[in-house]
């Protein structure tokens, strides 16, 4: 079996130059770190994570807490963390709390339990992983970023100014002549949601739209509440001749489009059709959605670039939050 031993007679070094070359190349001159690299090739010597981590107090292992990995939403967020982590040499341990399987708090509390004993050296939380218990994030003691709204600021979050976003719907939506526009929403327990409403109604109030021509239908942020939002819509709301419907968010959008062809409705035609939700899978729906947010990518980058500024100790400052602008992106449904 090769050694740290054995790496350094080759190269001729000791092996404390060998541990730092592997640990710490920075404080290693290039001519030495080459000599060493290359016997580590030439022996083929893995490191032992084990001993590396009794060494260096580290483990190179971050958690990150998802909500529902069935949302397209999360495995975008969860690739783009696993490759810039990788790309810093660090794994990533992925965690689902099942929000739709009604037990979430139980598992998110399991969770951090078990974080806590893994010895894991950071955490990133997607939103709704931990909902209801923002609280939990105070007793964390080790670098997490939270993305998504973070009441507590307990720790670094990122998230998107969803309120804002939606507001420039719906101004959008009046300029294009719309006065009688229907919602449906997320669940009213998720202050997101509840931006994401409140912005739209006022972005249409704003510009013309009388508040009583706009129609709101209470979803859950899941594919089946989009259908039964249209069908509420179609079979309750026909008298009220509304003119485009916004989806809070892309699953009941998924749901009410597929509902919307069910009922003979074409879009943009019979009905001005738009969304909250930038995810990639959307482009592959036609027509393709007018919509407004940012990218999980972009959110799941920044995420990243805040965890590893705190391991690295580029940044040991308090809590921080970054707030982005969502993007109105005009497409052919509305």
């Amino acid at each position: 079996m090769t050694t740290i031993s054995k790496v350094a007679e080759r190269a001729g070094v000791s092996r404390t130059t060998v541990s730092h070359v592997l640990n710490h190349a920075d404080r290693v001159s290039p001519h030495l770190r080459e000599r060493v690299l290359k016997a580590v090739e030439e022996l083929g010597y893995s490191p032992n994570p084990q001993a590396q981590s009794l060494r260096t107090g580290r483990t190179n292992m971050v958690a990150m807490l998802i909500p529902d990995i069935r949302n397209p939403f999360y495995p975008e967020l969860v690739k783009t963390v696993q490759s810039d982590l990788e790309a810093a040499n660090l794994d990533t341990l992925i965690f689902n709390t099942d929000v739709p399987g009604g037990h979430s708090q139980d598992l998110g509390r399991e969770y951090l339990q078990q974080i806590r004993q893994k010895r894991i050296d950071g955490l990133i939380v997607g939103d709704f992983a931990l909902h209801g218990m923002h609280d939990a994030l105070q007793e964390i003691d080790i670098p997490t970023v939270f993305i998504g709204k973070l009441p507590n600021q307990a720790v670094d979050s990122v998230r998107v100014d969803d309120e804002a976003a939606c507001y420039a719907m719906g101004e959008y939506l009046a300029k294009q002549g719309h006065t009688r526009v229907a919602q449906i929403t997320g669940p009213s327990f998720f202050s997101e949601a509840m931006d994401r409403a409140r912005g739209l109604r006022q972005g249409l109030v704003d510009h013309g739209v009388s508040s009583e021509d706009i129609l709101d239908w209470e979803g859950t942020f899941l594919a089946p509440s989009g259908l039964d939002g249209v069908d509420w819509l179609m079979e309750q709301q026909a008298a009220k001749k509304v003119t485009a419907l916004f989806f809070g968010n892309h699953l009941m959008a998924q749901g009410g489009m597929a509902r919307l062809f069910d009922h003979g409705v074409r879009v943009p035609q019979d009905l001005a059709v738009c969304v909250y939700g930038d995810q990639p899978q959307m482009n592959y729906i036609r027509p393709r959605l007018t919509r407004a947010g940012v990218q999980p990518a972009v959110q799941a980058h920044i995420a990243s670039e805040m965890l590893l500024d705190r391991l690295n100790r580029k940044f040991q400052g308090p809590p921080r939050t970054t707030v982005l602008s969502g993007t109105l992106k005009q497409f052919d449904s509305a």
